[in-house]
């Protein structure tokens, strides 16, 4: 089994960068693609981001294409998610996901998702 905990959420301006952490325990997670989804009141979880399980392909969503940035460090079993230029509609619920299969399909199918965090609460003033 796997437990994902996420941190790093806040309180931030708009313009502004929070840096997300997800650190994983329990059995290895080096060989699993990991990912961000966030979920905004009243409105369906949705992917933000994924990392190979080496940490060479990244894939996001149009909406944060350009001014988040996900990385993974497998030595310290932790994801990142540093998100740059925020605006309010970035306010969500940021969930960590680990999955047994690749990095790009959490893009359109995240019931492949096999692990998630509980999730950190990101708020974007303007």
């Amino acid at each position: 089994q796997v437990q994902l905990v996420e941190s790093g959420g806040g309180l931030v301006q708009a313009g502004g960068e929070l840096r997300l952490s997800c650190t994983a325990s329990g059995r290895t997670v080096n060989y699993l693609s990991m990912g961000w989804f966030r979920q905004a009141p009243g409105k369906e979880r949705e992917f933000v981001a994924a990392v190979s399980s080496g940490g060479a392909l990244t894939y996001y969503s149009d909406s944060v294409s350009g001014r988040f940035t996900i990385s993974r460090d497998n030595a310290k079993s932790t994801m990142y998610l540093q998100m740059n230029s925020l605006k309010p509609e970035d306010t969500a619920v940021y969930y960590c996901a680990a999955s047994r299969s690749a990095a790009q399909p959490m893009r359109t199918v995240p019931s492949i998702v096999d692990y998630w965090g509980q999730g950190t609460q990101v708020t974007v003033s303007s």
